[in-house]
């Protein structure tokens, strides 16, 4: 038993991010990120997988899986204009989602962390139905 734990442990890393260009949280920033979205100035990104996406997300987020093969690809199809702000489970797969975008020309691609913490300060959460 204790060798399946240390075992789950091993499975997780964290991701240290490179770039700087992760929010720390606060009711105020909070209030301004929402706004951008719901305004259109900014996109709302869930890095997660499609079967975490589908259980519950942020309202306005669009789900693009860090994992999956086409991530590139579809990450392309998002113009470079507008603030992107990325978010998974715990942040590290948004740390890792950011440094892509800024490896690829997505310089307003911000990692703004992990869903509950957003839920904590005022995101709207979109669940499925049961």
């Amino acid at each position: 038993m204790a060798s399946l734990k240390l075992a789950a442990q091993e499975k997780h890393t964290v991701y240290v991010q490179k770039s700087p260009n992760k929010i720390a949280l606060s009711a105020e920033n909070s209030k301004v990120i929402i706004t951008e979205v719901k305004q259109g100035k900014a996109l709302l990104i869930d890095v997660r997988t499609p079967d975490e996406y589908q259980k519950e997300h942020l309202k306005y987020a669009q789900n693009i899986d860090i994992r999956s093969a086409d991530f590139a690809d579809r990450v392309k199809n998002l113009g470079k204009d507008k603030r992107i702000y990325l978010y998974c489970h715990s942040g590290n797969r948004s740390g890792k989602a950011t440094d892509s975008l800024q490896t690829l020309g997505y310089r307003q691609s911000y990692n703004i962390g992990a869903l509950d913490s957003l839920v904590k300060y005022g995101f709207a959460v979109d669940k499925k139905e049961r």
